[in-house]
């Protein structure tokens, strides 16, 4: 269903990575019920401040940036001109006579059902700690400065989609689900807000780049297809962070050989961390290992010579004990791995960086009785600080609840079928429109939600055409591999190469 905007210019966990890539929600991470949107339940709704703005600087290589944070909304209109909901962005812009050559960056975290919160602590000028081994959620304390900013290069937008942040719907909830929980909806009414966004803010001729994580890593090349063939609207860039561009490798676990691929380089990655060997190199041979000889012995099935080659490698990479990985057949399910690798300690890894741990607290259950260590963990420093930020920094102060992380909007979501599981069809038509068009995809190691070599196998796939303009980087850590700052330092790095900056 197409919407219509309009309004003064022309007019996303549990299962945060679950869903985008098209996995069913496992039973600990399901929501058991959730509200339902405020106009469903006829209430009145308060409107929403006007746009604020606050002056601000920050330290970014050692150099003094004076910018303008402002904290807004924009209308998504039905066909009739009403409007059905409104979505909330945050950004921040260089003060200073603007220069023309100057990029804007457009960012979107994923879910589906994350705000953008956490992109605008990894990109954005200020910095709140979260994600890594160690972190305590009443550990939350006032923003810092964030050296691996990006603000010194770029001027930068983040979005939330409806549902996530203080973005919402003003409709009942079927039609909420019909308007804009969906893989075409969602592109449809995004793209559509990066246009109006772009109009408002007289930024259409300004160098444009797009930023996705996880399922944002998914809606990325969809957004740019979208972007430049129905809107009129060409980027040069796109960055695309920790995503999971299709879902192919989720099927028929027990007879192909790519579920068992993805995840192994990722184990591996997190034990040669934990022995302080992890290097290039060294995952170099773990891929070469999982393209080649795992992938041939995997399609051997119940073979005796390949399953015990199998077992011998696997467990010598994962430091799995033999007996779990010969039962397994040499595939590691990945909650299954989780509990095991530090079953020895009651703890649980992190699908998200599976070096991340929490104590078990079910250590005799079956199966896994808790969320995610990584995702219980982020709530709550992400959430207190992006409002205390929005509410007393800026001084924009709905009456609101504000979503980091919402549950409903996963559930509600129509994940699609065939073309909709995948994007990676329109990652290739976008290079093909644009010869100039370049796009960076970064992983960390030890994800197990998104595995970066699931990634690999689609850029060693592109055609040769497209050699050198769409390239893979990996560093260590996990699904927010930021979060740790030598990675977050590298992934700057890497992104300034792909913009050209100095």
């Amino acid at each position: 269903m197409k919407q219509v905007f309009g309004g003064g210019v022309a007019a996303v966990v549990a299962s945060l990575v679950l869903a985008g890539s098209g996995l069913a929600t496992p039973a600990w991470a399901q929501d058991k019920g959730g509200d339902k949107p405020a106009a469903e339940k006829g209430l009145d709704l308060p409107a929403l401040p006007a746009d604020k703005s606050v002056k601000q600087t920050t330290v970014i290589a050692g150099k003094t940036i004076a910018y303008t944070a402002t904290v807004g909304s924009l209308p998504v209109r039905d066909e009739k001109g009403k409007k059905v909901a409104e979505v909330v962005y945050t950004s921040y812009v260089l003060d200073g006579p603007r220069d023309p050559n100057r990029p804007i960056t457009i960012a979107f975290n994923g879910g589906p059902g994350a705000a953008s919160v956490y992109l605008n602590f990894a990109l954005g000028p200020k910095r709140v700690q979260f994600g890594a081994e160690g972190d305590s959620p009443s550990d939350f304390s006032k923003l810092q400065d964030n050296p691996a900013s990006w603000l010194d290069f770029t001027d930068l937008v983040f979005i939330d989609p409806v549902g996530t942040g203080f973005s919402r719907s003003l409709v009942g909830e079927e039609e909420t689900k019909k308007r804009f929980y969906g893989v075409k909806q969602d592109i449809e009414y995004l793209s559509r807000i990066v246009f109006d966004y772009l109009v408002k803010t007289e930024r259409l001729t300004s160098p444009k780049y797009l930023v996705g994580e996880s399922y944002g890593g998914f809606r990325g090349p969809r957004l740019a297809y979208e972007l430049q063939t129905d809107l009129g609207v060409a980027v040069k860039g796109v960055v695309l962070v920790s995503p999971l561009l299709t879902s192919a490798g989720r099927a028929s676990q027990e007879i192909s050989p790519l579920p068992s691929m993805w995840t192994l380089p990722s184990i591996a990655a997190a034990k040669l961390e934990r022995d302080g060997k992890l290097t290039p190199e060294n995952m170099k041979a773990v891929e070469d290992y999982t393209r080649g000889e795992y992938m041939v012995d995997l399609m051997k099935g119940s073979d005796p010579a390949a399953l015990q080659r199998l077992t011998t490698k696997v467990s010598a990479m994962t430091g799995l004990d033999p007996d779990y990985v010969r039962r397994a057949g040499g595939r590691l399910e990945t909650q299954s791995f989780l509990r095991e690798v530090f079953r020895d300690k009651g703890r649980l890894g992190s699908r998200y960086d599976s070096n991340v741990t929490s104590l078990d607290p079910f250590p005799f259950a079956p199966e896994q009785e808790v969320n995610d260590p990584i995702l219980d963990a982020i709530i709550a420093p992400t959430t207190s600080a992006i409002v205390d930020f929005t509410t007393r920094i800026v001084g924009w102060k709905p009456e609101a609840r504000y979503e980091a992380l919402s549950n409903t909007v996963n559930r509600l979501w129509d994940r699609g079928r065939g073309p909709d599981t995948e994007s990676v069809t329109d990652l290739r038509k976008a290079v093909s429109v644009d010869p100039k068009l370049k796009v960076l995809i970064v992983h960390g190691y030890n994800d197990l939600s998104c595995p970066f070599f699931a990634s690999r196998l689609v850029v060693d796939a592109m055609p040769a055409t497209a050699a050198g303009r769409v390239t893979l980087s990996n560093y260590p850590g996990g699904h927010m591999f930021y979060s740790r700052p030598d990675s977050g330092a590298a992934f700057r790095k890497d992104v300034m190469a792909l913009y050209g900056a100095k």
